[in-house]
Protein backbone atom coordinates (compact mmCIF):
# COMPACT_ATOMS: atom_id res chain seq x y z
CA UNK A 1 0.00 0.00 0.00
CA UNK A 2 0.95 3.43 -0.61
CA UNK A 3 0.57 4.96 2.52
CA UNK A 4 0.31 8.80 1.85
CA UNK A 5 -2.32 8.41 -1.64
CA UNK A 6 -4.27 6.08 0.58
CA UNK A 7 -4.33 8.93 3.91
CA UNK A 8 -4.73 11.63 1.94
CA UNK A 9 -7.74 9.95 -0.49
CA UNK A 10 -9.19 9.14 3.08
CA UNK A 11 -8.97 12.53 4.21
CA UNK A 12 -10.60 13.75 0.83
CA UNK A 13 -13.47 11.54 0.51
CA UNK A 14 -14.08 10.28 4.43
CA UNK A 15 -13.41 13.49 6.27
CA UNK A 16 -14.36 15.70 3.24
CA UNK A 17 -11.66 17.88 4.17
CA UNK A 18 -11.22 21.19 2.15
CA UNK A 19 -8.65 20.94 -0.38
CA UNK A 20 -6.12 23.14 1.45
CA UNK A 21 -5.75 21.20 4.26
CA UNK A 22 -5.22 17.99 2.50
CA UNK A 23 -2.78 20.05 0.52
CA UNK A 24 -1.31 21.02 3.94
CA UNK A 25 -1.27 17.42 5.46
CA UNK A 26 0.77 15.96 1.91
CA UNK A 27 3.04 18.52 2.59
CA UNK A 28 4.24 17.86 6.22
CA UNK A 29 3.96 14.03 5.55
CA UNK A 30 5.60 14.45 2.32
CA UNK A 31 8.85 15.40 4.28
CA UNK A 32 8.55 13.14 7.15
CA UNK A 33 7.85 9.85 5.06
CA UNK A 34 11.28 11.04 2.74
CA UNK A 35 13.32 11.23 6.32
CA UNK A 36 12.25 8.05 6.95
CA UNK A 37 13.12 6.66 3.54
CA UNK A 38 16.92 7.65 4.22
CA UNK A 39 16.69 7.36 8.29
CA UNK A 40 15.05 3.75 8.37
CA UNK A 41 17.03 3.01 4.99
CA UNK A 42 13.98 1.61 3.49
CA UNK A 43 10.28 2.76 1.67
CA UNK A 44 7.94 3.63 4.55
CA UNK A 45 5.32 0.55 4.23
CA UNK A 46 3.22 0.50 6.90
CA UNK A 47 5.54 -2.38 8.86
CA UNK A 48 8.12 0.12 8.93
CA UNK A 49 5.65 2.58 10.22
CA UNK A 50 4.87 0.33 13.00
CA UNK A 51 8.41 0.21 14.15
CA UNK A 52 9.31 3.60 14.25
CA UNK A 53 10.23 4.42 17.78
CA UNK A 54 9.25 7.83 19.04
CA UNK A 55 13.05 8.91 19.38
CA UNK A 56 12.82 8.43 15.45
CA UNK A 57 10.29 11.11 15.14
CA UNK A 58 11.80 13.22 17.81
CA UNK A 59 15.09 13.54 15.75
CA UNK A 60 12.87 14.64 12.42
CA UNK A 61 11.51 17.07 14.51
CA UNK A 62 15.07 18.47 15.68
CA UNK A 63 16.27 18.68 12.37
CA UNK A 64 12.92 20.34 10.90
CA UNK A 65 13.64 22.86 13.82
CA UNK A 66 17.23 23.70 12.98
CA UNK A 67 15.94 24.39 9.79
CA UNK A 68 14.44 27.39 11.41
CA UNK A 69 11.04 26.17 11.88
CA UNK A 70 8.52 28.19 14.34
CA UNK A 71 7.10 25.70 17.58
CA UNK A 72 3.83 26.15 16.09
CA UNK A 73 4.89 24.54 12.69
CA UNK A 74 6.56 21.91 14.83
CA UNK A 75 3.53 21.53 16.70
CA UNK A 76 1.21 20.94 13.13
CA UNK A 77 3.91 18.62 11.88
CA UNK A 78 3.47 16.12 14.99
CA UNK A 79 0.01 16.45 14.85
CA UNK A 80 0.32 15.48 10.95
CA UNK A 81 2.03 12.00 11.72
CA UNK A 82 -0.58 11.31 14.83
CA UNK A 83 -3.40 11.98 12.28
CA UNK A 84 -1.31 9.51 10.21
CA UNK A 85 -0.91 7.00 12.88
CA UNK A 86 -4.75 6.96 13.89
CA UNK A 87 -5.81 6.15 10.87
CA UNK A 88 -3.05 3.55 10.16
CA UNK A 89 -4.60 2.21 13.43
CA UNK A 90 -8.36 2.43 12.58
CA UNK A 91 -7.92 1.29 8.64
CA UNK A 92 -4.92 -1.00 8.68
CA UNK A 93 -4.68 -2.27 12.79
CA UNK A 94 -1.09 -0.80 12.36
CA UNK A 95 -0.88 0.66 16.01
CA UNK A 96 1.66 2.56 17.55
CA UNK A 97 1.66 3.54 21.00
CA UNK A 98 5.03 5.34 21.29
CA UNK A 99 3.52 8.03 18.87
CA UNK A 100 0.54 8.73 20.88
CA UNK A 101 2.86 9.77 24.00
CA UNK A 102 4.82 12.15 21.84
CA UNK A 103 3.94 15.72 22.98
CA UNK A 104 4.82 18.76 20.63
CA UNK A 105 5.86 21.96 22.06
CA UNK A 106 3.42 24.55 23.41
CA UNK A 107 1.40 26.69 21.38
CA UNK A 108 0.13 30.02 23.02
CA UNK A 109 -3.51 30.46 22.43
CA UNK A 110 -3.85 33.43 20.53
CA UNK A 111 -6.92 34.85 20.92
CA UNK A 112 -9.62 36.34 18.11
CA UNK A 113 -9.36 40.42 18.12
CA UNK A 114 -13.29 41.27 17.00
CA UNK A 115 -14.56 45.02 16.25
CA UNK A 116 -16.63 46.94 18.62
CA UNK A 117 -20.07 47.39 18.00
CA UNK A 118 -19.91 50.72 17.09
CA UNK A 119 -17.11 50.04 14.67
CA UNK A 120 -19.31 46.95 12.99
CA UNK A 121 -21.85 49.79 12.27
CA UNK A 122 -19.81 52.14 11.31
CA UNK A 123 -17.42 49.72 8.88
CA UNK A 124 -20.76 48.82 7.38
CA UNK A 125 -21.93 52.30 6.85
CA UNK A 126 -18.65 54.02 5.35
CA UNK A 127 -18.65 50.75 3.08
CA UNK A 128 -22.14 52.08 1.97
CA UNK A 129 -21.65 55.75 1.70
CA UNK A 130 -17.85 55.50 0.29
CA UNK A 131 -16.62 58.37 -1.71
CA UNK A 132 -16.48 57.90 -5.67
CA UNK A 133 -18.22 54.83 -5.08
CA UNK A 134 -20.75 53.46 -7.91
CA UNK A 135 -23.96 53.53 -5.77
CA UNK A 136 -24.31 49.34 -6.39
CA UNK A 137 -21.02 48.92 -5.44
CA UNK A 138 -21.29 50.63 -2.23
CA UNK A 139 -24.56 48.52 -1.77
CA UNK A 140 -22.61 45.34 -2.75
CA UNK A 141 -19.91 45.74 -0.04
CA UNK A 142 -22.12 46.66 2.90
CA UNK A 143 -24.47 43.56 2.15
CA UNK A 144 -21.29 41.27 2.28
CA UNK A 145 -19.80 43.57 5.50
CA UNK A 146 -23.52 42.70 7.14
CA UNK A 147 -23.38 38.91 6.21
CA UNK A 148 -19.80 38.78 8.07
CA UNK A 149 -20.94 40.54 11.25
CA UNK A 150 -24.51 39.80 11.15
CA UNK A 151 -24.70 35.87 10.27
CA UNK A 152 -21.01 35.39 11.22
CA UNK A 153 -20.09 33.84 7.98
CA UNK A 154 -16.52 33.83 6.36
CA UNK A 155 -15.81 35.79 3.22
CA UNK A 156 -15.31 32.69 1.39
CA UNK A 157 -18.85 31.39 2.31
CA UNK A 158 -20.63 35.09 1.47
CA UNK A 159 -18.92 35.14 -1.77
CA UNK A 160 -20.34 31.67 -2.45
CA UNK A 161 -23.70 32.72 -2.60
CA UNK A 162 -25.77 32.90 -5.76
CA UNK A 163 -28.51 34.56 -7.46
CA UNK A 164 -30.76 31.68 -6.08
CA UNK A 165 -30.38 33.36 -2.80
CA UNK A 166 -32.52 36.19 -3.77
CA UNK A 167 -34.71 37.01 -1.86
CA UNK A 168 -32.51 36.31 0.88
CA UNK A 169 -34.15 33.47 3.24
CA UNK A 170 -34.83 33.88 6.85
CA UNK A 171 -32.66 30.66 7.43
CA UNK A 172 -29.37 30.90 4.86
CA UNK A 173 -27.92 26.96 4.04
CA UNK A 174 -24.46 28.04 3.90
CA UNK A 175 -21.86 25.04 2.78
CA UNK A 176 -18.62 25.76 4.89
CA UNK A 177 -15.02 24.10 5.31
CA UNK A 178 -14.96 20.48 4.72
CA UNK A 179 -18.35 20.57 2.64
CA UNK A 180 -19.90 20.86 6.24
CA UNK A 181 -23.52 22.18 5.64
CA UNK A 182 -24.82 24.65 8.08
CA UNK A 183 -28.24 27.06 8.72
CA UNK A 184 -27.69 30.35 9.32
CA UNK A 185 -30.50 32.37 10.30
CA UNK A 186 -30.25 36.27 8.51
CA UNK A 187 -31.39 39.32 10.67
CA UNK A 188 -33.94 41.79 9.06
CA UNK A 189 -30.85 44.23 8.96
CA UNK A 190 -28.99 41.25 6.81
CA UNK A 191 -31.66 40.58 4.44
CA UNK A 192 -32.84 44.04 3.88
CA UNK A 193 -28.76 44.97 2.95
CA UNK A 194 -28.77 41.80 0.14
CA UNK A 195 -31.92 43.32 -1.28
CA UNK A 196 -31.19 46.76 -1.97
CA UNK A 197 -27.73 45.47 -3.48
CA UNK A 198 -30.02 42.86 -5.12
CA UNK A 199 -32.38 45.30 -6.56
CA UNK A 200 -29.86 47.91 -8.02
CA UNK A 201 -27.42 45.19 -9.10
CA UNK A 202 -26.57 45.89 -13.05
CA UNK A 203 -26.24 42.46 -13.91
CA UNK A 204 -28.23 39.68 -14.01
CA UNK A 205 -28.41 37.03 -10.72
CA UNK A 206 -29.55 34.12 -12.36
CA UNK A 207 -29.65 31.06 -10.25
CA UNK A 208 -26.49 29.75 -10.91
CA UNK A 209 -24.68 32.81 -11.13
CA UNK A 210 -22.67 34.78 -7.95
CA UNK A 211 -24.59 36.80 -6.30
CA UNK A 212 -21.91 38.99 -5.38
CA UNK A 213 -19.73 40.64 -8.78
CA UNK A 214 -17.31 43.08 -9.19
CA UNK A 215 -17.20 45.87 -11.52
CA UNK A 216 -17.23 43.73 -14.92
CA UNK A 217 -19.86 41.61 -13.46
CA UNK A 218 -17.15 38.68 -13.07
CA UNK A 219 -17.20 36.64 -9.21
CA UNK A 220 -16.64 39.34 -6.70
CA UNK A 221 -12.85 38.49 -5.82
CA UNK A 222 -12.38 38.41 -2.13
CA UNK A 223 -9.03 41.05 -2.26
CA UNK A 224 -11.51 43.57 -3.12
CA UNK A 225 -13.20 43.23 0.43
CA UNK A 226 -10.02 42.77 2.25
CA UNK A 227 -8.90 46.14 0.36
CA UNK A 228 -11.98 47.83 1.50
CA UNK A 229 -11.50 47.09 4.73
CA UNK A 230 -7.99 48.14 4.83
CA UNK A 231 -9.00 52.16 3.68
CA UNK A 232 -11.98 51.49 5.88
CA UNK A 233 -9.84 51.13 8.65
CA UNK A 234 -7.45 53.90 7.73
CA UNK A 235 -10.38 56.23 7.78
CA UNK A 236 -12.26 54.84 10.91
CA UNK A 237 -8.94 54.94 12.70
CA UNK A 238 -9.25 50.98 13.71
CA UNK A 239 -6.52 49.03 14.33
CA UNK A 240 -4.65 46.03 11.52
CA UNK A 241 -6.51 43.26 12.78
CA UNK A 242 -10.22 44.87 11.90
CA UNK A 243 -10.08 42.59 8.87
CA UNK A 244 -13.11 41.02 6.99
CA UNK A 245 -12.36 37.86 9.48
CA UNK A 246 -12.93 40.50 12.56
CA UNK A 247 -16.45 40.71 11.43
CA UNK A 248 -17.14 37.15 12.05
CA UNK A 249 -15.00 37.38 15.55
CA UNK A 250 -17.23 39.80 16.13
CA UNK A 251 -20.52 38.18 15.69
CA UNK A 252 -19.32 35.44 17.97
CA UNK A 253 -18.18 37.58 20.41
CA UNK A 254 -20.86 39.95 20.97
CA UNK A 255 -23.29 37.16 21.02
CA UNK A 256 -21.30 35.73 23.74
CA UNK A 257 -21.63 38.89 25.96
CA UNK A 258 -25.32 39.25 25.44
CA UNK A 259 -25.71 35.37 27.03
CA UNK A 260 -25.94 33.56 23.96
CA UNK A 261 -25.34 29.73 24.71
CA UNK A 262 -21.83 28.57 23.62
CA UNK A 263 -23.18 25.53 21.75
CA UNK A 264 -25.41 27.66 19.21
CA UNK A 265 -22.31 29.91 18.70
CA UNK A 266 -20.61 26.80 17.76
CA UNK A 267 -23.60 25.52 15.52
CA UNK A 268 -23.73 29.42 13.82
CA UNK A 269 -20.24 29.50 12.98
CA UNK A 270 -19.76 26.05 11.90
CA UNK A 271 -17.15 24.88 14.09
CA UNK A 272 -16.76 20.82 14.21
CA UNK A 273 -15.54 20.89 17.77
CA UNK A 274 -16.51 23.03 21.18
CA UNK A 275 -12.93 23.63 21.81
CA UNK A 276 -12.88 26.04 18.73
CA UNK A 277 -15.45 27.79 19.98
CA UNK A 278 -14.32 28.47 23.80
CA UNK A 279 -11.55 30.48 22.85
CA UNK A 280 -14.10 33.11 22.68
CA UNK A 281 -14.95 32.85 26.45
CA UNK A 282 -11.32 34.29 26.99
CA UNK A 283 -12.38 37.65 25.22
CA UNK A 284 -14.70 39.18 27.78
CA UNK A 285 -14.34 37.11 31.32
CA UNK A 286 -15.74 39.82 33.05
CA UNK A 287 -18.83 39.15 31.20
CA UNK A 288 -18.83 35.65 31.66
CA UNK A 289 -18.24 36.43 36.21
CA UNK A 290 -21.88 38.39 35.88
CA UNK A 291 -23.39 35.47 34.08
CA UNK A 292 -22.18 32.91 36.16
CA UNK A 293 -23.38 35.52 39.54
CA UNK A 294 -26.27 36.07 38.18
CA UNK A 295 -27.50 32.12 37.18
CA UNK A 296 -25.28 30.06 39.98
CA UNK A 297 -28.10 28.34 42.44
CA UNK A 298 -25.42 29.08 44.90
CA UNK A 299 -24.26 32.61 44.21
Amino acid sequence: MDVLPAFLDYLTRERRMATKTVEAYGSDLSFFLAFLRVHMGAEPSPALLADVRARDIRAYLAERRREGLSDATVARILSSIKALYRWLDRAHGVGNAEVGYLQGPRRPQRLPRPVSIDAAKDLISEAENEPDQEPWIGARDAAVLSLLYGGGLRISEALSLTGADVPAPERLRIKGKGGKVRIVPLIPAVRDAIHVYADICPWALTRDKPLFRGAKGGALNPRLIQGLMQRMRAYLGLPDTATPHALRHAFATHLLANGADLRAIQTLLGHASLSTTQVYTGIDSSRLREVHAAAHPRA
